[in-house]
């Protein structure tokens, strides 16, 4: 048997939806999208992207990033996080993990907010990798103090809740998610940026189709061009693929977590493996993150070999050739993200992953785990 790190889902709702665009049905399905978006997440305003990339790069647009800003971020995310602040000239400034959530550090945040009180401070990305959330609460709360803008990536917390709230639809100035994120595989591409701001909207809005305005009472080949914009906008097909996604994603949570206690309760004490340790109940398990006490790379390639992908979120941002000779960072200037990077693996974890196949890499982590000395 093999068991791929993820699968793609497509439903006849998807098939219905992709076919109305196909047969030419006048259904502008990137605007019912962001419309059913927006009430799913309950959020003012949505505005669909062609990537989730592209979603992040708007919202540093929309909070008008400048050279020589700096925005606040966790070490322990992808690379288009610090990416998109790079590209303004701006400088991502890398905080230590949690060792049990592996989310940015608030302790260690606010102790860097507190002694860097300045106007160039504009934003912190707050990642919730595996779909965990922060304590919110007191996120919020920083920023206030501190006059910093908040910037969720939800990339892996499509229909996450904090304390029964939907993440995107609470304190953030802007929440952004991907359809296709970060080894994930799926058919289409597809980001979107939520925000109660409805000034951050219409710049992001703006500039996503090349910050063309139109005169709604003049012919329709007739724009303007105000600004320096982007084409940025998503397809037909894949906004129709993604509605449907959105109206199973409730669905196909509950059937993630129902295997993420399998998980739990048949690797909970395995030598030589440790299972998430989530700070509250409503972890999404958006993926099943693993510890290994040593040899990750070699208990990761013996899974492969039989049969079993897996993955890892994240190498931290301080490895990476770009961001490590460009700021100078050593690998000790981040000991907690260090240690975990040394030790985690994700596991395969999705909706219409079968019973059977969950066992099996159950069976196959045990396997592997039993030769561990």
């Amino acid at each position: 048997m093999k068991v791929a790190f993820c699968r793609y889902e497509s439903s006849r709702e998807a098939h219905s939806n992709v076919s109305d665009v196909l047969d030419g049905e006048e259904i502008d399905q990137v605007k019912e999208l962001e419309s059913e978006f927006a009430s799913y997440i309950g959020v003012d305003y949505a505005l669909a992207t062609s990537h989730g990339t592209s979603a992040l790069h708007l919202a540093m647009l929309a909070l008008d990033l400048k050279r020589g800003d700096k925005i606040v971020c966790s070490v322990n995310a992808h690379p288009n996080v610090p990416e998109v602040v790079r590209h303004f000239d701006a400088e991502p400034i890398f905080i230590d993990i949690d060792s049990q959530t592996y989310n940015i550090n608030l302790d260690k945040l606010e102790v860097y907010l507190e002694d860097n009180k300045a106007k160039k401070l504009k934003a912190v990305i707050v990642t919730h990798v595996a779909g965990q959330c922060v304590d919110l609460e007191r996120l919020y709360a920083m920023a206030k103090i501190y006059d910093v803008k908040i910037v969720e990536d939800a990339c892996e917390a499509l229909g996450a809740t904090y304390k029964g709230e939907k993440i995107g639809s609470m304190g953030a100035d802007i929440t952004c998610f991907n359809f296709s994120s970060h080894l994930k595989i799926d058919v289409c591409n597809g980001g979107m940026l939520v925000s109660n701001s409805r000034e951050i909207i219409d710049r992001a809005e703006l500039l996503r189709l090349h910050a063309m305005k139109k005169d709604k009472d003049s012919l329709e080949y007739i724009y303007d061009v105000v600004d320096i914009g982007f084409d940025y906008t998503m397809s037909q097909l894949s906004a129709a693929y993604i509605r449907a996604q959105i109206k199973e994603q409730d669905q196909n949570l509950k059937r993630v977590q129902e295997i993420a206690q399998m998980y739990n309760k048949a690797l909970g004490g395995v030598e030589h493996v440790s299972i998430p340790n989530p700070k509250n109940d409503e972890h999404p398990y958006s993926l099943y993150i693993i510890k290994v006490d040593k040899n990750r790379d070699s208990f990761a390639l013996e899974l492969k070999k039989q049969g079993v992908e897996v993955g890892l979120h994240y190498i931290p941002l301080h490895f990476l050739t770009y961001y490590k000779n460009k700021y100078a960072l050593k690998v000790n200037n981040f000991p907690v993200a260090l240690t975990t990077y040394q030790q985690i693996m994700s596991l395969p974890i999705y909706a219409n992953m079968q019973d059977k196949e969950v066992q099996y890499v159950i069976d196959k982590v045990k396997s592997v785990a039993s030769t561990r000395v």
